[in-house]
């Protein structure tokens, strides 16, 4: 009997180059390097976040290069294309704020139009900062061909004095320094320490957590979201991930397969272990609107109702990414979580596995380690992240409880039309302790764009009011915020 013929793998690229009526389109394909065979093979999208404006995409570029060669040696048809990012860091505190959320919808919107234009069969996305993620998962969930997620990794720690910093740091210096409790000097000594080089930031900030939801999702590799960006870990990531995409080709196996309702459930519960930010509660929410799963606000409660807090890192806890990186990233949490009943193990994920096959053989994390408390001893016993309502928020409101901030904050209401006036009078020190910074006008149609809190919240915190002040805003907040704060009003 004569062998079955394999279906073609080039399932959507072929209108492109099958054909002789196709032989201008095959011209110009040849221009850029392509040969009589490659227009049998798959053609393979590389969303490239590759930028300068901000160090969370600065490397991105190499890692793209490293997918799109992996592809080639897989039996793929590479093709690179770019997309945008906005730096949060850089644009906090500035007009320039109110485009990073808009900067979500700009990417989704840029790797969807390419992949659709191109009739491109698959597509790898590497991204950094914080929109490139959920950004890409929302243009994948449009598509609905192979797709996988590469996270660019997180930057090492600065140090200065023997202590590890972050950018935050240098945010919280700005409220310190005009408080008085440090010298210009110091200020400056940060500033230049913060950021020792290329990746995200380093604490479980936005980047970071929607690296690991995206992870738990399934939609990225193992360990893709715990990993220096600098690193032969991320380099390898690149590489398995090249070759992941063309098995996902052959078994045709698509995001609709893998972002399914259990998954979107298991990436808000490793959120909520890990302390995640307020962010993924607005991500998350577009992601699955975009997959068609039925998610709401009020989900985020009767999820977070059955999962513990577990992680002690920045911004509420002790320790940076880099550090739980050492012990093993998010894997060994999701086995402890899967072994409790906690996660769902039986999806389809990015690797052609399961969740449950992909975590059968990961190890504990090692003894003696405080980044990751056992689920009998939780930093908190259910979610940080707190949906309220109340007459000031009839649809709702996301607060960021850990467990340091208290339960109930009473104080004078200090209202501000906007982040500039309340910034002034933070920096000022017209705020004082028991007042309740309101910033209003910051959501998205009242900003228009729904800036990050993150200048004033961390002004707060650097004057030695955290646990004096609280504050409340129709905006949302940097993940690096905390503090006694409400948002998404």
């Amino acid at each position: 009997m004569p062998e079955e013929a394999k279906p073609a793998l080039n399932r959507k690229s072929r209108v492109v180059t099958q054909g002789d009526r196709r032989s201008p389109n095959r011209s110009m394909l040849r221009a850029v390097g392509c040969t009589d065979s490659d227009f049998e093979k798959p053609i393979i999208g590389v969303a490239n976040g590759q930028s300068d404006v901000t160090p969370c995409n600065a490397g991105l570029g190499k890692l793209a290069e490293i997918a799109k060669s992996e592809i080639k040696d897989s039996g793929g048809m590479p093709q690179m294309f770019g997309t945008i990012t906005v730096s949060d860091g850089i644009s906090m505190g500035t007009e320039g704020m109110k485009c990073s959320l808009v900067s979500r919808e700009v990417i989704a919107d840029s790797i969807e139009t390419v992949c659709r234009g191109a009739n491109l069969d698959a597509v790898i996305c590497v991204g950094g900062c914080d929109k490139n993620m959920p950004g890409a998962l929302i243009a994948m969930a449009r598509l609905d061909i192979p797709s996988i997620f590469v996270y660019g990794g997180t930057i090492k720690p600065g140090h200065l004095d023997g202590k590890d910093l972050t950018v935050v740091s240098s945010f919280e210096a700005v409220g310190q320094f005009s408080a008085g409790s440090i010298s210009h000097k110091q200020l400056t000594d940060i500033e230049n320490n913060a950021c020792p080089g290329f990746g995200s930031c380093g604490g479980m900030y936005t980047a970071n957590t929607m690296a690991s939801a995206i992870e738990a999702l399934g939609i990225s590799l193992p360990n893709s979201s715990a990993q220096d960006a600098i690193s032969q870990d991320k380099v390898d990531d690149c590489i398995n991930s090249g070759e992941a995409i063309m098995h996902l080709i052959e078994h045709d196996i698509k995001p609709s397969d893998i972002m399914t309702r259990s998954a979107f459930e298991n990436a808000i519960k490793v959120v909520i272990a890990l302390g995640g930010s307020t962010n993924a509660v607005l991500h998350l929410l577009a992601m699955a609107h975009t997959s068609n799963v039925a998610l709401e606000l009020d989900d985020f409660t009767t999820i977070g109702s059955q999962i513990p807090m577990l992680a002690n890192l920045k911004p509420s806890g002790k320790y940076l990414m880099s550090e739980l990186i050492k012990i093993g990233g998010i894997q060994p949490l999701m086995k402890t979580m899967l072994d409790a009943g906690m996660l769902d193990g039986d999806f389809m994920t990015g690797t052609g596995k399961t969740m449950a096959e992909n975590l059968a053989s990961v190890a504990p994390y090692p003894d003696g380690q405080d980044i990751i408390r056992p689920l009998d001893n939780p930093i908190k016993k259910d979610s940080h992240l707190v949906v309220l309502r109340g007459n000031l928020a009839p649809e709702g409101a996301v607060a960021k409880i850990t467990g340091h901030e208290g339960l109930t904050f009473t104080g004078k209401a200090r209202c501000f039309h906007g982040e500039e006036a309340a910034m002034a009078a933070i920096m000022d020190g017209a705020v004082v302790k028991g007042d309740v910074v309101i910033v209003r006008y910051e959501g998205p149609k009242g900003g228009p764009g729904m800036r990050e809190m993150l200048s004033p919240t961390s002004a707060i915190n650097g004057r030695g009011l955290s646990q004096d002040v609280a504050l409340l805003t129709d905006g949302r907040f940097s993940g690096g915020s905390h503090g006694f704060v409400i948002g998404h009003v």
